[in-house]
């Protein structure tokens, strides 16, 4: 590894390196998210809300693949990062080497218990009599690509640690249009349905893992050797322990959908919008919300390397400005998204198919009530990151479980007792709400001691 290769993280202006790490970094998670919205909106036009109903019911084993990938990715990258700082070369070429080899056994394991699984999996997030047809021709296909949706996004992390985070966008990218360009032929020209959708998907995801497994061959900061490809027990202990932040962040998701889709089933089929339309509705404010969240990871995740750099050579009050510089740019994101879910709700979910007035209005109180706090959100996910930066997992998986599982899953199974199935709604304000506050408590601490040291 050429030690000096990327030096300029602790020299040059934060919010130049920012914008050139941050972007394409929310790009490409921008377009991950887009394969899921993209599938939404041709199914609801072409299938209806029963298909799209069907894909809420199917996502989460993706948001499952997407985390034993960002646990692997961002560990490996958090690791690279802090050992380039540190100049030790070895270590940042037998982790990526590790890495490689954890994913592809991941991959193929994950897909064989999936299959395995499937009609478990399905009754568990909330299948319907109506849904469950679309649900299990979803599934057979979209699991097929899941080896290389992991490879894919866990390298894209590695490639941006590497100082490439251009070609991580443009490997996503471009996935993501086979994927646009796919899914209308497929679903409207061939009629193939959910079946047509799930296919789109995987052909974009393959062409992303093979555009990631070329760069490998070609890094900048990382030199491979066949040694580097022989799995370390120790060296994995240190890599993905950096990562479990990223992985309960998204597995927390897996656990509040399958609470939040069961628990709409049961108390919407007690109301006036019947158990379809709030399964359907929430699974699509989910993935808006997903969009949001792409963004506000994007920005710190992007800036993961600047802080890992600056950390591991002992920049902390160069760390400390650059918290600040990513807080101010969360609060932004925070502040427009409020504004455009709180005020423009029912032209969004249109963009999804147009279905009767009791589903929009069902729709409009989701997104008013369910993202109202997400400014508060946005500044929770970002520093949760940043500590993982930082090498604290310990305090980033702390604040991870808080919002997303210790608050979220009690408040989801308690209001709808009083308040019916509008009641779940109010669970992620709360818990954005009562996570904040950890959050102010949290960070005084880290800054004293980055003050300290």
């Amino acid at each position: 590894m050429n030690q000096n290769a990327n030096h300029y993280l602790a020299e040059e202006k934060i919010g130049k390196l920012m914008l050139k790490f941050s972007i394409p970094c929310i790009m490409s998670l921008l377009v991950s998210a887009l394969y899921n919205i993209v599938d939404q909106i041709f199914i609801g036009r072409g299938v209806g809300y029963l298909g799209n109903g069907a894909t809420n019911v199917v996502f989460p084993i993706t948001i499952i693949a997407l985390a034993i990938a960002l646990m692997i990715g961002d560990g490996c990258a958090a690791y690279l990062s802090i050992c380039q700082g540190k100049k030790d070369a070895e270590s940042a070429n037998r982790s990526v080497g590790n890495a490689v080899v954890v994913l592809v056994i991941a991959g193929i394991v994950l897909t064989l218990l999936f299959v395995l699984l499937k009609d478990h999996i399905l009754a568990a997030f909330g299948a319907t009599e109506n849904n469950i047809a679309y649900a299990r021709e979803y599934f057979d296909y979209i699991v097929i690509g899941l080896p290389f949706f992991i490879f894919g996004n866990a390298v894209n992390s590695i490639i941006r640690a590497d100082g490439s985070p251009q070609f991580a966008m443009l490997s996503t990218l471009i996935g993501c249009i086979i994927n646009v360009i796919f899914d209308p032929i497929a679903i409207f020209v061939l009629g193939w349905g959910m079946r047509g959708a799930a296919l789109a998907t995987i052909a974009g995801q393959i062409v992303t893992a093979v555009l990631s497994a070329g760069y490998l061959t070609r890094m900048k900061a990382v030199k491979l050797q066949k040694s580097c490809f022989r799995l370390s027990a120790g060296l994995l202990k240190q890599i993905l322990p950096l990562g479990i932040s990223s992985f309960l962040t998204q597995m927390s998701i897996v656990v509040i959908m399958g609470v939040m889709n069961n628990t709409l089933v049961a108390y919407g089929a007690k109301s006036k919008y019947g158990a379809d339309i709030p399964l359907t509705v929430v699974g699509i404010v989910m993935k808006v919300f997903q969009i949001v969240i792409s963004v506000v990871v994007g920005i710190a995740a992007g800036s993961q390397p600047i802080v890992g750099y600056n950390y591991g050579a002992g920049k902390n009050e160069r760390v400390k400005k650059i918290y600040a510089t990513m807080m101010r740019a969360e609060v932004i994101v925070g502040i427009v998204s409020t504004v455009v879910f709180e005020v423009f709700p029912l032209s969004i979910i249109r963009i999804f198919g147009s279905e009767s007035e009791l589903y929009n209005e069902f729709a409009v109180l989701a997104f008013r009530i369910y993202l109202c706090t997400i400014i508060f959100c946005c500044v929770q996910k970002a520093t949760s990151i940043f500590l993982q930066s930082l090498g604290k997992p310990v305090m980033s998986l702390g604040l991870s479980l808080l919002r997303d599982f210790i608050l979220s899953i009690p408040l989801i199974l308690l209001f709808p007792r009083f308040f019916g199935v509008v009641g779940a709604l109010y669970s992620a304000p709360v818990a954005d709400v009562i996570s904040l506050i950890v959050v102010v408590f949290m960070m005084r601490s880290v800054y004293k001691e980055l003050s300290e040291a």
